[in-house]
């Protein structure tokens, strides 16, 4: 990611970035462009997509792929979640971007995954709407589901092949790990393997 030279307002990256033909997420007035994505990344999230679509039709919430923008107004920042789901009807209000996402969900990758576990997700902390943070790695097969409890802490559990089945609880939605997975041939990593 590349930051922009010039401080900019949330007004104006919005009307920017409608005619940008690269994506950036924005961090309290600085840009930064987006790089493209490995071809596991854009399966697992595509996998995910299609089925969320499927159990979310007729309830009234929307599920969204990585082309829109989640707000996160109390740190002042715009990101492109790899999949979010809303079910608050404020969101409809907004075209460009959502503000009350219940699911958002990110497809590691090894440039963006410590900020996708680390300051991410603590801005993502900040909306009272999330329930839940999903992380999805594309090196193993691996869910990582923090939830929010009702004492406001989050909450991890994790699904590997072992377990067959992953649970998204925000959205009373379970699913094949086989299936979120399909076609997708893990990356190769000079990381030592997962415990």
């Amino acid at each position: 990611m590349v930051a922009s030279p010039q401080y900019l307002t949330a007004e104006d990256y919005l009307q920017l970035e409608a005619e940008s033909p690269v994506k950036h997420e924005y961090f309290d007035g600085e840009v930064y462009g987006m790089a493209g994505a490995s071809d596991g990344h854009v399966t697992i999230a595509g996998n995910l997509f299609a089925l969320l679509r499927s159990h979310v039709r007729g309830t009234g919430c929307r599920v969204y792929i990585s082309d829109m923008k989640a707000r996160i107004e109390a740190r002042n920042r715009f990101f492109y979640p790899d999949v979010m789901v809303t079910c608050d009807p404020r969101d409809q209000e907004t075209e460009t971007y959502k503000r009350f996402p219940k699911l958002v969900v990110e497809v590691l990758s090894e440039s963006t995954e410590a900020f996708d576990r680390g300051d991410k997700f603590a801005d993502y902390q900040t909306l009272e709407s999330l329930e839940e943070y999903v992380l999805i790695n594309t090196r193993h097969q691996r869910v990582e589901c923090f939830r929010r409890n009702q004492a406001g802490l989050w909450v991890l559990q994790y699904y590997k092949p072992e377990t067959a089945t992953f649970c998204l609880e925000s959205i009373g939605f379970s699913g094949a790990i086989a299936a979120l997975y399909e076609d997708v041939t893990l990356e190769q990593s000079e990381k030592t393997p997962e415990p």
